[in-house]
């Protein structure tokens, strides 16, 4: 019986890129051996989710998701809950595209990412459940959680990450922490935090070393406890951040490795907004757990090293660097380890 593949996208995404790609897709896809068709979303909610589940039922044998993390979430949800699985593949054209950049699936070009299927590469990839959701990449909770959803889509669109940096720094004079309590596998946090994150892949909006050494399928989640909430602080962990992770040695960072996590506010009154790929996910009261090898995945998997580490645009780059410099001048601290201040 001939394998089925089953294309599911997003036709706005990528500047509507994915319309004229469609059909070099389907392409890619017969020449991989599968008899593919497609499934255009609507405006309805969960239409990704829902077509996944139903093409998972009817047995296809791979499901693709392109789109951006959000389209790409939908499908993850329409089939991890599912005894039976298909493989999964994906196809980038939204914005930062991080679970695209932590799996080397190219992302300027919906036909390249598509010819990763062809080298038949896949790798059994780790899933986060919260509560009866699913995730594939990040959850966060706590006060700057709120700045994904505060970043105008047109914003991000231009600037990429470089959007996140811009809006933290508006938001930064409003941050307060939160009182939170965590259960993790190393043990109880009870104390002040502004954010939590967890992460299934070391890519998170955009940056590479949020958590450098993660690991896709070890059945554990890479745990960052941020426990200031003073904005030049915040500013001066981000910038360890760019350069080389050096905040996981931090004291004003919990950093760990834990298949499971419990968070809720220490206050029942406090509200602690949850953050699941970059939208709202509910509140806390969460509990997470890590799926270890969930779903199998088509990757670049040549490409992936032991701490992946995505080669950045000379852009990227040298806003990076400016933005290092003028924190080093503020903060009178070499950073980049190039023996100068600034």
């Amino acid at each position: 019986m001939q394998k089925r593949a089953r294309l599911i996208y997003n036709p706005t995404s990528g500047h509507e890129v994915m319309k004229r790609s469609v059909a070099d897709i389907l392409d890619i896809l017969e020449q991989a051996g599968y008899e593919a068709s497609t499934y255009q979303t609507t405006p309805e909610p969960a239409s990704a989710q829902k077509e996944a589940t139903r093409a998972a039922k009817d047995n296809f044998d791979l499901v693709v998701a392109a789109g951006g993390d959000g389209t790409i979430n939908e499908v993850v949800n329409g089939i991890a809950g599912l005894a039976k699985r298909p493989k999964m593949a994906i196809i980038p054209a939204g914005t930062t595209n991080d679970y695209a950049r932590a799996l080397k699936i190219p992302r300027d070009n919906p036909v390249d990412a598509a010819k990763v299927i062809l080298k038949n590469q896949t790798l059994k990839m780790d899933i986060g459940q919260a509560n009866d959701n699913y995730f594939m990449n990040i959850a966060g909770g706590g006060l700057l959680t709120e700045l994904t959803y505060e970043v105008p889509s047109d914003f991000k669109s231009i600037f990429g990450y470089l959007a996140y940096i811009v809006k933290g720094a508006e938001m930064l004079p409003q941050i307060k922490p939160i009182q939170m309590h965590l259960e993790y596998d190393e043990g109880t946090y009870d104390g002040q935090a502004s954010l939590f994150l967890l992460g299934l892949t070391n890519s998170v909006g955009g940056f590479e070393q949020v958590a450098p050494d993660a690991q896709l399928d070890d059945g554990n989640f890479s745990l960052i406890v941020v426990k200031t909430a003073n904005m030049a602080e915040l500013v001066h962990l981000m910038a360890l951040v760019l350069k080389g992770g050096k905040h996981v040695d931090d004291p004003r960072i919990i950093y760990t490795k834990t298949s499971k996590l419990v968070a809720r506010p220490a206050d029942e009154n406090d509200k602690m907004m949850i953050n699941l790929d970059g939208e709202y996910g509910g509140d806390a009261p969460m509990t997470f757990i890590n799926l270890q090898q969930h779903i199998e995945m088509y990757v670049n998997k040549e490409a992936i090293p032991d701490h992946a580490i995505t080669t950045e645009t000379p852009e990227e780059l040298a806003a990076e660097d400016q933005f290092v410099k003028e924190v080093e001048e503020i903060s009178k601290e070499d950073i980049d380890g190039d023996g100068k201040i600034g």
